[in-house]
């Protein structure tokens, strides 16, 4: 019998380092884990927006859980919402029945949805982003009694069988057989790589035309959908935001032909964006709205907005064990609040504008960094190789492996940072959404030593 373990005690084990901690990660884990890979450490604490590892070394973290942790590590009012939950005699665990604390959170999450939730109503899902998507795509199909489903080059929506099913990135699919039937995938915008290779405005234009002719041409192959699923800004893909007119288009269509429109906010809902919700930039209301990560506050919850004329499930015909998760409401309802009351969008938003500005200052200087992207708090800087012949676009070639260098040089300098898009050739920055200008500042310092220590000379 092993001996008990207190936690209060576990990060006095000083004597433990980052290697031993990964080696018997390594022994007790599957294959299947990928951050300690990438990110060789062992946290030992955390607070805002830096940790520090089983070494005594601190980090600028602006991965921040993939998005999840909106307001940082260990926000005080967030700890303190844990503390007072505990402390309530509420139970921790609910299923699908209410409580006091699970009936203020809904009112307060309706609130900020568009209209103030007034043509919404809330379902609560199992807790991780896919099983949100999985919930809405079942009930697409249920509303519609189709079973086609669009997405769209780029996109992630999860890993659970039908999440991964309309994701883009083909590696998690290659042994596995049987992906769900009728998915068509179409080409999303991306501002430096077109997939018409057209580019620009007439680009945008051109794969808005394409996407209505696709649903009106009764040639085209293609049976009408139950819905479309998208991010109006990809994240794993490689941060693409979705042109304002393209999404009004696609919003047009699918409501002139009864698909349903389900967006998928998990990584960009919240402010991240600079708006409540990345959707919100072009003005459209989904008639599903998939929310995770932020939603809970750092702890695990997941929740459709779904339009009520929507709302076709029969009692218990969509279950989940985990849906009354009492912690993560109250942290969630925390996070929620802090977010709204402080307008802490409007910050974001400028501070966005600042760092791409910045980072197109250091592009000048670096002409590895090929295109820099983005909305608010969540950026993308794609590495090229500059050296290489340019297309007719003058885009040039992805370098997937100076990204990988690039990260791991981040990191040696106390920087953590993550990749996406083709090939992981995209830096991605999705830091606290309270980080500061200061920070900011930081991150930029620490991003050009780790250009410079990956062998990137200046121009």
């Amino acid at each position: 019998m092993t001996d008990k373990v207190r936690i209060d005690t576990l990060n006095a084990s000083s004597f433990k380092t980052n290697e031993t901690y990964l080696a018997r990660q390594a022994e007790m884990e599957s294959n299947v884990r990928s951050y300690p890979r990438k990110l060789p450490l062992a946290i030992t604490k955390a607070d805002g927006v830096w940790i520090t590892d089983a070494d005594n070394k601190e980090y600028l973290d602006c991965l921040a859980g993939a998005g999840t942790l909106a307001l940082g590590h260990n926000h005080p009012d967030v700890l303190k919402s844990i503390q007072s939950v505990i402390t309530s005699g509420l139970p921790l665990h609910t299923l699908d029945l209410t409580t006091p604390l699970k009936d203020a959170f809904s009112e307060f999450l309706l609130s900020v949805l568009p209209g103030q939730g007034k043509e919404y109503c809330l379902q609560f899902t199992g807790p991780s982003g896919a099983d949100a998507v999985e919930a809405a795509l079942k009930l697409a199909k249920k509303v519609t009694g189709r079973s086609g489903i669009i997405s769209f080059s780029g996109a992630y929506h999860g890993m659970t069988h039908g999440a991964l099913s309309v994701t883009g990135n083909l590696s998690p699919k290659e042994a596995v057989d049987g992906m769900m039937p009728e998915v068509q995938f179409m080409p999303y915008p991306h501002q430096y790589r077109c997939p018409l290779g057209i580019g620009g405005e007439a680009g945008e234009k051109a794969l808005s035309y394409y996407f209505e002719n696709l649903i009106n041409d009764v040639e085209s192959g293609v049976r009408k959908p139950a819905a479309v699923i998208l991010e109006a800004v990809q994240g794993e893909g490689g941060v693409n935001p979705a042109p304002v007119e393209w999404l009004q288009r696609i919003r047009k269509v699918t409501e002139e032909n009864g698909i349903l429109l389900i967006l998928d906010e998990v990584q960009a809902g919240f402010a991240r964006t600079g708006k409540f919700f990345a959707f919100e930039h072009a003005g459209i209301q989904p008639d599903i709205i998939v929310m995770s990560k932020a939603v809970g506050g750092g702890l695990p919850l997941a929740v459709l907005g779904i339009k009520k004329q929507f709302d076709a499930w029969s009692p218990g015909h969509h279950t989940g064990t985990f849906r009354g998760n009492q912690l993560a409401m109250a942290t969630g309802l925390t996070t929620l609040q802090i977010l709204k009351e402080q307008n802490i969008a409007d910050k974001v938003a400028a501070q966005g504008e600042w760092l791409k500005a910045k980072l197109v200052e250091l592009q000048k200087r670096y002409p590895v960094i090929g295109h820099v992207r983005g909305l608010g708090m969540m950026i993308g800087i794609e590495i090229v190789k500059p050296h290489e012949a340019a297309d007719h676009m003058g885009c040039f070639p992805g370098d997937g492996d100076l990204s990988a260098l690039i990260q791991k040089k981040c990191f040696e300098a106390g920087l953590i940072l993550e990749r996406g898009g083709r090939n992981g050739n995209v830096v991605r920055l999705l830091p606290s959404l309270l980080i500061s200008d200061q920070e900011l500042n930081v991150f930029l310092d620490k991003f050009e030593q780790a250009l410079l220590a990956a062998g990137v000379r200046p121009a």
